[in-house]
């Protein structure tokens, strides 16, 4: 069996210790790259059909609404099967306390049973907020296990820490 590495994760401007930047490469990106240098595994990036806006405050703005409506944002692509893998690690940024709505898509796609969840979680001091809880709501028959947080202005710095997390659970 093999171990998938989904992700979404947001480039250009982000909030980041205080201030807006622009980022080459998204913070759960570089994350979700440091757990397959570690472990070996798939990468799958979440992408939406509707683009989120480019400019940070805005598109927190649009990511608050999505969460009012509990919507489910179109993807580009999925997965033709996840039988293959039994360890999911699943990497996203905390926005509004939980995933972006864009990651349940995703998930309520398939059949988890079975499946050992691994979340990740990138933010910038609200932690992994009500996300796990939300995971073993909505992945029914898999097991969830406890995440991983990385403060993202520290993400491009965290690879000994992630490898070391990520070993211990495959």
């Amino acid at each position: 069996m093999a171990n998938l590495i989904v992700y979404y994760s947001r480039k250009g401007q982000n909030y980041w210790s205080g201030s807006i930047v622009d980022l080459v490469k998204g913070n759960t990106e570089r994350v979700a790259e440091f757990i397959q240098k570690a472990v070996g595994g798939d990468l799958f990036e979440i992408e939406t059909v509707k683009e989120y806006s480019k400019d940070y405050m805005t598109c927190t703005e649009e990511a608050k609404g999505e969460l009012q409506q509990h919507a489910r944002p179109e993807l580009k692509k999925y997965l033709d099967s996840i039988d293959d893998y039994d360890t999911i690690f699943l990497g996203y940024p905390n926005w509004w306390g939980t995933m972006p709505m864009c990651v349940y898509t995703f998930l309520e796609h398939y059949d988890l049973t079975g499946k050992k969840i691994v979340p990740f979680c990138t933010n910038e001091g609200s932690g992994m907020g009500g996300s796990e809880r939300e995971l073993k709501k909505i992945c029914k028959g898999a097991n969830v296990v406890s995440g991983l947080v990385i403060h993202g202005a520290e993400a491009a710095k965290s690879e000994a820490k992630v490898a070391t997390w990520a070993k211990k659970n495959v």
